[in-house]
């Protein structure tokens, strides 16, 4: 009996419009070998739009996305739209209307691409990010006073609670109940940040109480990011307040490569409503329209929607497809050191991932 999916498609702005395609040729192809049927809706909402008509996305938008399994997202952001505008106009209010509070991003050496780290393989690079992703250093709490004169203030609420951080320090121990390593470090910033780090710091010691089985341990966040280019086969689950996932799980992909592999998955794990999946990477305007972005954050991403859904033979299929794909140079993009287009890359993975 075959598993329908419903997917909302919001390709966005850039380099999200090259690379979504892909992902959508890969989960077509993956569909057809496990019998998988996805309904795909496009939607522009973009920076595009925004110039035209001042909104992001349109005001029922997030009740249209409730009606679809997941959301299938490219890229946000442009030139001509400062940053702000746009994600707080499109990506921040999806992720916090769906309660998606869960930001997962595996962290892996592929077969086939370098790392920059001199000396290191596939064995010594294998780990998540858990990234708190509605709260935390994120908020909308603040504002400005005296704006343009000398006496100008700048105010922003760091905001932390019981709730918010209990849960996604449940959810980062018990992903590594399922994985070998058993290690959960937590990044804090205790010696700094006198009331939200050491809170964090308690609930995290908390609910470790809670895993007997679990290592734990737990770094500041600047020895920490060092600690990830020096020794990053200390690191098994790392889970974060929203800013330092944030930093950590672009940092993670850089040192297994390319940031242009790195998938992500906003999650909200009770499925009470639709979870979205994306690339790390931006909509890197630099690139955009000339074809070489790297596909593989994408479909990497479209793996773990498979995953979501209960299909991980599906989503296995496709991490499979792409490592074969990467042993063969000459479909690498640029930013692997390849000559190979977005294109080519795509369908490669599309065809290895049929079989």
């Amino acid at each position: 009996m075959s598993s329908q999916l419903k997917i909302a498609v919001v390709p966005g702005d850039g380099i999200g419009n090259e690379v979504v395609p892909e992902g959508l040729k890969v989960l077509e192809a993956a569909g057809a070998r496990f019998d998988i049927d996805f309904t795909f809706e496009h939607f522009d909402w973009s920076c595009e739009r925004y110039a035209k008509t001042g909104a992001m996305m349109p005001e029922d938008g997030i009740d249209t996305l409730k009606a679809f399994d997941s959301i299938f997202l490219g890229a946000v952001g442009f030139p001509g739209v400062p940053d702000h505008v746009s994600l707080w106009g499109l990506l921040i209010p999806i992720r916090r209307e769906m309660d998606q509070y869960v930001n997962l991003r595996p962290v892996r050496l592929l077969k086939g691409i370098t790392s920059p780290l001199a000396g290191r393989d596939e064995s010594d690079i294998d780990f998540f990010v858990v990234r708190e992703n509605v709260e935390g250093e994120y908020s909308a709490i603040g504002g400005r006073m005296y704006e343009g004169t000398p006496a100008e203030m700048v105010m922003q609420q760091s905001t932390f609670t019981r709730r918010g951080t209990d849960r996604i320090l449940k959810f980062a121990f018990e992903l590594a109940k399922t994985r070998p390593a058993a290690h959960v470090t937590s990044a804090t910033k205790s010696n700094g940040i006198m009331h939200t780090m050491p809170y964090w710091d308690e609930c995290f010691a908390a609910m470790a109480g809670n895993y007997p089985g679990i290592k734990t341990d737990q770094y500041h966040i600047d020895i920490l990011t060092a600690n990830f280019v020096l020794h990053p086969d200390w690191f098994d689950v790392v889970v974060g307040s929203n800013l330092f996932g944030d930093i950590l799980s672009d940092l993670g992909p850089a040192v297994a490569g390319t940031i242009g592999i790195a998938p992500s998955a906003n999650i909200n794990p009770e499925k009470t409503a639709p979870s979205m999946f994306e690339p790390v990477h931006g909509s890197a305007p630099d690139i955009a329209g000339k074809g070489i972005a790297n596909p593989i954050g994408q479909i990497w991403s479209a793996s773990m929607m498979l995953d979501h859904h209960g299909h991980p033979e599906a989503g296995r299929a496709i991490i499979e497809a792409i490592e074969a794909v990467l042993g063969e140079p000459s479909l690498h993009t640029p930013d692997m050191g390849g000559k190979a287009t977005t294109t080519q890359l795509g369908s490669a993975i599309a065809d290895a991932v049929r079989g």
